[in-house]
């Protein structure tokens, strides 16, 4: 192969690289749902928390992580499904935001995948009836549709604040 085709081959991989990003994806409510790798920071089996008073029912509370005290989100009550159930299969993806540790509490967690922004679509608009302010859109894969959260929204809305309003 010549100097300019092996060129050629490698700024094309490079542009590939820059139209598609990777999405860790898992289970919630029988619905699949992906988040942004680049946040993620591990992926934990789910163990008990300590609860914090007066805390809203979706914020489970929190751990303690190597020294760093995180807060414990259980996305299935965030987003009014039905109650959880904690069982072996139960996952804590932990995420780096802004600088700020989180924990998600998830039914399970399938895989990592990689998405075109030609296979993301905007998040449909659904009226007042359905919020969807925390998605970035709808990965579709074949017959499969991704829901995209977007996690810097949704940790940082006023509901769960997680932030600083300076941050």
């Amino acid at each position: 192969m010549s100097q300019s085709a092996t060129e050629a081959k490698r700024g094309a991989a490079a542009g590939e690289a820059a139209e598609s990003a990777e999405y860790l994806t898992f289970d919630l409510g029988g619905e699949q749902y992906g988040v942004d790798i680049l946040k993620v920071q591990e992926i934990r089996g789910y163990e008990g928390v300590t609860r914090i008073p007066d805390a809203p029912e979706y914020i489970k509370g929190v751990i303690n992580l190597r020294g760093t005290i995180v807060p414990v989100v259980d996305l299935r009550l965030k987003f009014r499904m039905s109650e959880a159930r904690y069982d072996a299969f139960t996952v804590m993806i932990v995420l780096n935001v802004r600088g700020r540790v989180v924990g998600m509490v998830v039914d399970s967690v399938s895989d990592v995948t990689r998405l075109t922004t030609e296979q993301v679509r905007p998040a449909p608009e659904m009226g007042s009836a359905v919020d969807t302010r925390y998605l970035s859109g709808i990965g579709v894969i074949g017959e499969r549709m991704l829901i995209l959260i977007d996690i810097e929204r949704l940790v940082g809305s006023t509901e769960l604040s997680l932030f600083d309003e300076a941050a």
